[in-house]
């Protein structure tokens, strides 16, 4: 009978075991069209998809130039960010997390996009209880299971928004934001258990809106 030497090498990990390096978020469009930016491994930290963000900025094609944009629940920045390489004028990040946010930062370093952005480090609900200024165009994507969204929807309105603006907001397929009555659905896309809905404001007294486009 011949015996087995004890194997020298060492058991391979499965991947599951593995330490997992900081992710990447790629820019789809614009200024900054392919550049990558590392994000961190965060528990919900989750950028929107390429597929969802192209869907999007396709139909934001004529909203984002020159727009004043605020990022509630900023994360990766992913939505602000490529607003940014498409053209806004400005975009006004929030995040709680001060890791992320330092993240976020040293992204917007990367990108020399310093002076149209500014990051405040905060709760959106603690930012949105401040003195208003208004925007055009607004990504609320709250983190799912907290019911923050139609709090924050209805917070938007008093000051925080322009008159016509365009609001996107981002929750869990099953849970659909209560909003506004000034806000009117325009478009929206699924991917896995979230749904992205596409509003336009139009206040009262500003008639029946024409047109489909943004």
């Amino acid at each position: 009978m011949t015996r087995r030497r004890p194997s020298s090498r060492k058991p391979r990990q499965p991947a599951s075991a593995k330490a997992k390096g900081p992710g990447r978020l790629r820019l789809i469009g614009g200024d900054f069209r392919r550049r990558q930016l590392p994000v961190l491994d965060r528990p919900g930290l989750r950028p929107t998809p390429d597929r969802v963000r192209e869907t999007l900025f396709n139909w934001l094609a004529t909203a984002v130039p020159g727009a004043r944009v605020l990022d509630l629940f900023a994360g990766t920045g992913a939505l602000g960010l490529e607003a940014l390489s498409r053209g806004a004028r400005q975009a006004v990040f929030v995040e709680r997390d001060a890791q992320v946010a330092r993240q976020l930062d040293d992204n917007l370093r990367a990108l020399k996009a310093t002076e149209r952005a500014q990051l405040v480090t905060a709760d959106a609900q603690a930012f949105l209880a401040g003195a208003p200024t208004p925007f055009s165009l607004v990504f609320l994507d709250p983190p799912f299971r907290q019911e923050l969204a139609g709090t924050c929807c209805r917070a938007l309105e008093a000051g925080w928004l322009a008159e016509e603006a365009v609001i996107y907001v981002e929750t869990e397929s099953s849970l659909p934001p209560e909003v506004p009555a000034s806000w009117q659905l325009h478009r929206e896309v699924r991917a896995g258990d979230s749904t992205g809905r596409l509003y336009r404001r139009h206040p009262p007294g500003a008639g029946s809106p024409g047109g489909d486009a943004c």
